[in-house]
């Protein structure tokens, strides 16, 4: 019987936090852009948990969308760019806009990369909760890189603005949450033992005519 794998799971997982990421910034980009009329100087917000937790889009309509192929799923939202975060998490390296941008998007393929060839190895693979983990980090680290390659930075909109948390997208939470697991898989899960090929299929070689 052949070994069972999860490279169903880590697939689904990371198509999962690639599409809900996506589709959230634009549907909540979309819908707080209300015809362009702002509550405040550059967006909008909506109460979710009230003095706690809402949603905040902000546009910056002194950058116009790209001359290039990606001008309409740009504007998808609002025919106005949206103010992203150039850096990574926690706006680390906010302030050197483009080139952090650049240093972020190439770590995120360069991660890409390492995550698929990790899953791809069969002992990996056989691991459900590792396969889990490195789906969720591949779907937010993809969600991440669509960004700042057609955005050139990331939108954040979930903010904890009680407790000042820096406002964060799904794509973090998928990013987190697969940390998480991988640290717990990595303290509390013992590794899979590797399948003895090589002695197996030396035992099953037969043995030449004795002298």
């Amino acid at each position: 019987m052949a070994d069972r794998t999860y490279r169903w799971l880590f697939l689904a997982l990371a198509f999962f936090g690639l599409t809900t990421d996506q589709l959230s910034k634009y549907g909540v980009f979309r819908w707080l852009y209300n015809g362009g009329e702002f509550r405040d100087a550059s967006g909008n917000s909506r109460e979710v948990v009230p003095g706690w937790f809402k949603l905040i889009a902000q546009f910056d309509p002194t950058t116009p969308p790209c001359d290039c192929g990606f001008s309409a799923v740009q504007t998808w939202s609002a025919p106005v760019m949206p103010r992203v975060n150039h850096g990574a998490l926690f706006g680390l390296g906010q302030g050197q806009k483009g080139l952090a941008n650049g240093f972020f998007a190439t770590v995120s393929v360069l991660a890409a990369i390492a995550i698929v060839i990790w899953a791809m190895r069969p002992g990996t693979a056989r691991e459900r909760g590792l396969m889990a983990a490195l789906g969720l980090i591949l779907g937010g680290t993809l969600g991440n890189l669509y960004d700042r390659i057609v955005f050139g930075g990331v939108r954040d909109f979930l903010y904890f603005y009680r407790i000042e948390w820096p406002v964060f997208n799904v794509a973090d939470c998928c990013l987190v949450v697969g940390a998480a697991l991988l640290l717990i898989q990595a303290i509390f899960v013992a590794p899979a033992a590797e399948k003895p090929v090589e002695n197996e299929e030396l035992a099953a070689v037969p043995e030449g005519p004795k002298a």
